[in-house]
């Protein structure tokens, strides 16, 4: 069900979030990492994340993917409030985490780095045993799905370049039916050819309906792939805004920080003193 808001006079239609971070306060000590961040993740909209080293970029992954509690606000699942407590009870609700320094299981195949314990069967107990071909059936269908077509999905999962090792987790997380898609941009070193293949990846989960956050640097990226950008600056949102707000040029200068971002947040925090 959606629901009406009134923007400069004429009303929108907006889906419920899936997931809705209210007022998350996260801090270290007494250094606080996020400081009163809001965010709405809807279904099939992709909202980038972007801000400098220290921004708060890794800690609101780390709330979102269960691995940091906040001290204060709330997060919201379909409405209800949630506490997660761990990243396997983040994923348990539909939360699927793809990490900045992803890691495979090397020696192991693509087919099983994808199913990790989940592989498909076939006969029954006492007799049952693993359905090889139709794991690696399932295994090269996902990674086509998400633009990594013609993978041999028995090599080892070390023949992979960093691009299609990010596509992998990105076809696992679609085929075992997450809801919330978070991709922490690599560390790793990229072609343009293998970015290009997590830029399309992260548009095939949205055009399949999941609520993605994408964290990334680049603006240039950011813009091709994003509905929204929220911008964050020392821990506090900076920014937040559409692809109507902003064209790549404006992005790019926002980003770059200076006195429009600094001017960008005063105004902001002007507008909303309870943020």
């Amino acid at each position: 069900m959606s629901t009406a808001v009134e923007v400069d006079g004429t009303t929108e239609e907006r889906t419920p979030p899936v997931l809705d971070l209210r007022a998350v306060t996260v801090r270290f000590g007494s250094v606080p990492a996020l400081s009163r961040v809001s965010l709405a993740l809807r279904a099939g909209e992709v909202t980038c994340v972007l801000g400098e080293n220290g921004s708060g970029k890794s800690s609101l992954v780390a709330v979102v993917s269960g691995l940091l509690r906040p001290v204060e606000g709330e997060l919201r699942l379909d409405g209800v409030p949630v506490r997660f407590r761990s990243p396997q009870q983040a994923r348990s609700r539909g939360i699927a985490t793809v990490w900045q320094d992803l890691a495979v299981a090397p020696l192991m195949s693509v087919w099983r780095n994808f199913f990790l314990g989940a592989e498909p069967t076939r006969g029954t107990w006492p007799l049952r045993r693993l359905d090889v071909g139709r794991a690696e059936e399932i295994a090269a269908q996902a990674m086509a799905r998400v633009g990594v077509a013609g993978l041999d999905p028995a090599q080892p999962a070390s023949a992979l370049q960093a691009g299609e090792r990010q596509c992998l987790a990105i076809a696992r997380a679609l085929h075992f039916g997450a809801r919330v898609l978070v991709v922490d941009e690599p560390t790793a070193p990229m072609t343009i050819a293998q970015r290009a293949l997590v830029l399309q990846s992260v548009v095939t989960a949205r055009d399949s309906g999941l609520a993605v956050l994408f964290v990334t640097h680049n603006p240039q990226y950011a813009h091709l792939v994003g509905d929204r950008f929220l911008l964050l600056g020392g821990g506090r949102v900076a920014g937040d805004l559409t692809r109507e707000d902003v064209d790549v040029e404006d992005l790019t200068r926002l980003v770059a920080g200076g006195d429009e971002l600094t001017r960008l947040g005063e105004q902001l925090r002007a507008a909303h003193p309870d943020r």
